[in-house]
């Protein structure tokens, strides 16, 4: 049977026998054609969405076409005609309450206002930008479609309901349709609910749909194709935009960044593992979610020879991490000026890449990083697997002894990186863990290769920041220049500034309660602080474009109301 092994630092050349075994069937190479292990999946419901699409386009066609136009407008009287005689007095009047109630601009402001309302509250921010660029895309069609047929109101029978404008498509239905939709498909949480959710908003359209054909304020055809635009090619859209295995909606606490990995996923990840690494899994769980924000960690167990049990770490990543990733950076470079680095990766093959490369680099500089183990394809350009070393039998550094050992040996690792060209750009407490008094370094996603000395000095004040927490700036200070020059640790806290800090390790300085940042400044040696916030052309560039997409974000919300009009 086939074992993995990888050199171990400070042993070149010499291989150690890893604990894991290879799989039963070991690994495999997916033949051309075969499907990836999480294949994209589109659900029978989009498939007769984009159906309707195409009949709302071909019923448009055929209206462009007068003889066509005119075998349709004699069907939809016929429908108005064997409504007519139905009609009542209290009737009519129930009717006008739910065709005013429904159709009142403020119902649909209220609803939409709401909805980006509860979006904002809940920080589902990709989800917002979906609902905002649906919203606006849908009543620009509607705005460019509606002068070319030019339909007028129903002939040939008196007209009961207020109404203005063509009737072709109808814009209230379509207005309350996506408003509801926009609910749906934002707010409300997949399976049960959202088809319970579903037929609700489908009888509150359909009341609307009823009172304005008995009003005879709309054509028949009129409503079908408000309805299509509005459901299915709204429906459409947010499954593009924000599907729900990448994006799932949940009020169960925790990070958004967090993939459920039961059902399809669940199974891809043992098919992925099994077929490109080797590795016969035995279960795999969610672990440490809460201090990780950038993607699903888990906690991957795995068959090793005679059935003993090892177990790996892995960090799953998809879309929502690449679109979070950019978005952070962005922000940053408008918020914090000059941080080197920051510029976004162009797809999720390349932010896995990179996080591999980075082990295997740390790991051949001798730096205490987990063992990578490669990473597997989940969906080809979408969602990823990377697996490494799981240190059994370690605590995070809060919650370990620290003593002279751990500390120098936490500053050691510092001087390594400092030697060896590396920077590990996230050093705060949930990354360095202790073992048998040794320090260990995880999370090296974020590491840059030949950073500046700016970007390194602002790894060994977080590292001495960290340790102060366990002990006191006094202590670690001394033992600092055990390592480091007076002057390092001078430029170091130079370059610090409470943007520089990680949040966890920001939170953690901000209960201790002590001034240690202040307390290093005092014992270093005089040093002018290291400015951060320099403008280059980037990063006003980047400036200058979300300022001009949240105008242009503005002018369209003007465009929609006034095409649904609500204003």
């Amino acid at each position: 049977m086939n074992t993995l092994s990888t050199p171990q630092p400070g042993h070149e050349g010499s291989e150690v026998p890893s604990l894991i075994a290879a799989s039963l069937r070991g690994r495999r190479r997916r033949p051309s054609g075969e499907p990836p292990p999480l294949p994209r999946h589109i659900d029978h419901s989009i498939r007769w969405y984009l159906l309707l699409a195409g009949v709302t386009a071909a019923l448009w066609a055929a209206m462009s076409v007068p003889a066509v136009l005119g075998v349709i407008t004699r069907g939809d009287l016929a429908v108005l005609r064997a409504v007519a005689p139905v009609r009542t007095a209290w009737l009519t009047h129930l009717t006008l309450a739910v065709n005013t109630a429904l159709t009142s601009p403020w119902t649909v402001r209220l609803v939409m206002l709401g909805t980006i309302a509860v979006l904002v509250a809940f920080r589902r921010f990709q989800h917002l930008a979906a609902y905002l660029v649906i919203v606006l895309a849908e009543a620009l069609l509607l705005s460019a479609v509606t002068p070319e047929i030019g339909r007028m109101r129903p002939s040939g029978l008196p007209i009961l309901g207020p109404w203005q404008g063509y009737s072709q498509p109808s814009r209230p239905v379509a207005a309350l349709t996506l408003a509801l939709v926009g609910v749906l498909y934002t707010l409300v949480p997949a399976g049960r609910r959202r088809n319970q959710g579903k037929w609700l908003a489908a009888l509150i359209v359909a009341a609307l749909c009823t009172a304005r054909l008995y009003l005879a304020v709309d054509h028949p055809t009129d409503q079908l194709t408000a309805l299509i635009v509005a459901w299915p090619l709204a429906v459409v859209a947010f499954w593009l935009a924000v599907p729900n295995d990448v994006f799932p909606i949940s009020y169960r606490g925790g990070r958004k960044a967090h993939l459920d990995i039961g059902g399809r996923r669940g199974a891809a990840i043992v098919t992925a593992l099994d077929h490109q690494l080797g590795l016969a899994v035995t279960g795999a769980e969610p672990f440490g979610l809460e201090a990780s924000a950038g993607s699903t960690p888990l906690r991957i167990q795995v068959r090793g020879p005679g059935g003993a049990r090892t177990v790996l770490f892995g960090k799953l990543y998809a879309l929502s991490h690449l679109r979070s990733d950019r978005w952070y950076k962005r922000v940053r470079a408008v918020v914090y000026g000059r941080l080197e680095d920051e510029k976004p990766f162009s797809t999720v093959r390349r932010l896995v890449e990179y996080e591999d490369h980075l082990l295997r680099l740390m790991r051949d500089a001798g730096l205490p990083t987990p063992r990578p183990y490669g990473f597997v394809e989940m969906t080809p350009e979408r969602e990823y697997l990377i697996v490494m070393e799981f240190f059994e039998g370690s605590q995070e550094i809060r919650d370990a002894p620290v003593d002279d050992r751990v500390i120098d040996d936490a500053l050691r690792v510092v001087r390594r990186m400092w030697d060896t060209g590396l920077a590990h750009r996230d050093i705060k407490p949930s990354n360095i863990l202790v073992r048998d008094g040794r320090v260990l370094l995880i999370d090296v996603a974020f590491a840059a290769v030949r950073p500046t000395p700016w970007r390194q000095a602002v790894d060994l004040a977080n590292m001495m920041l960290t340790l102060a927490l366990a002990s006191t700036p006094d202590h670690v200070y001394e033992r600092a220049l055990h390592i480091f020059a007076a002057d390092d640790v001078a430029e170091a806290f130079a370059a610090c500034r409470s943007i520089t800090v990680p949040s966890q390790l920001r939170s953690l300085i901000r209960a201790d309660g002590r001034d240690l940042i202040g307390c290093f400044r005092r014992l270093a040696p005089g040093r002018r602080p290291v400015p951060v916030q320099l403008w280059d052309f980037r990063r006003v560039a980047i400036s200058a474009g979300l300022l001009a997409m949240i105008a242009a974000a503005v002018a369209l919300g003007g465009i929609y109301l006034e095409v649904a009009g609500l204003l």
